[in-house]
């Protein structure tokens, strides 16, 4: 498609971005059950989860050459604003301090300290919980990459870029986590959220609007246009959201 060359690589980084977080959560699950149980219930659990991912993505994949690009632009569009905006709004919350920083070494220690209780109670079914507990994570983690990869690649024919980037993020953090055996908690989990956040909010508007049949100026260029706004009225919330703490100090 004309222009389709300029979403390579934004598609491809919010591709990665966004799956390195899902990725860090996703890990963090995966070592404390290894920590607990060893790497067998953890790794059966997590394959189990990434083979059923593996299923709905080709079930999905060929239904998508079936609707109007129109329609699935429209959607997608929605869709990506959606979740965009959802991730923005946490994102804003935690870096105004309204909400606290999601701590991937607190998630690790509470769900080995939940594990080594479940061991005390019941030592025969912990293998098949610990293999379920990573399952889930994989599983749940996994999904949103799927929609992600999906919804940023489906609109311009670039699922293949976009899931570049995710398989790119996934590779990155298992090896890391493979060699270092403890979560990635240094890695800046909710700037990337912010990130991201833009991201997908700004091509949620350009895919909605092209959906709609909107000529948006400058064409591809307006995303550019669009995130720069997001991150003007995100950075803009973020003050106003820690004025009232900054008052209640004085």
């Amino acid at each position: 498609m004309t222009g389709g060359l300029v979403f390579i690589w934004p598609v491809m980084t919010a591709a990665f971005l966004a799956s390195l977080v899902e990725a860090v959560e996703a890990l963090t699950i995966v070592l404390a059950v290894a920590t607990v149980r060893g790497w067998r219930p953890a790794g059966l659990g997590a394959l189990a989860g990434l083979a059923v991912l593996a299923l709905n993505v080709a079930g999905l994949g060929p239904l998508l050459g079936h609707v109007p690009l129109r329609l699935l632009q429209f959607v997608i569009g929605v869709l990506l604003l959606l979740f965009g905006m959802r991730w923005l709004r946490k994102a804003i919350l935690r870096a105004a301090g309204v909400i606290p920083l999601h701590d991937e070494a607190m998630t690790f220690a509470t769900e080995t300290a939940e594990l080594r209780e479940r061991a005390r109670r019941n030592e025969a079914r912990l293998d098949w919980i610990a293999a379920l507990t990573t399952f889930k994570a994989v599983l749940l983690e996994g999904l949103e990459v799927v929609f992600i990869v999906i919804a940023m690649g489906a609109g311009r024919g670039m699922l293949i870029p976009a899931s570049a980037g995710a398989v790119a993020a996934c590779l990155a953090v298992a090896a890391v986590g493979l060699i270092v055996h403890r979560p990635l908690a240094r890695v800046p989990e909710n700037t990337l959220k912010f990130a991201v956040g833009i991201m997908l909010s700004a091509f949620g508007v350009f895919w909605t609007g092209e959906g709609l049949g909107v000529a948006w100026p400058g064409s591809d260029l307006a995303i550019v246009g669009f995130a720069a706004i997001f991150l003007a009225v995100s950075a803009a919330a973020v003050a106003v959201a820690r004025r009232p703490k900054a008052e209640v100090v004085s």
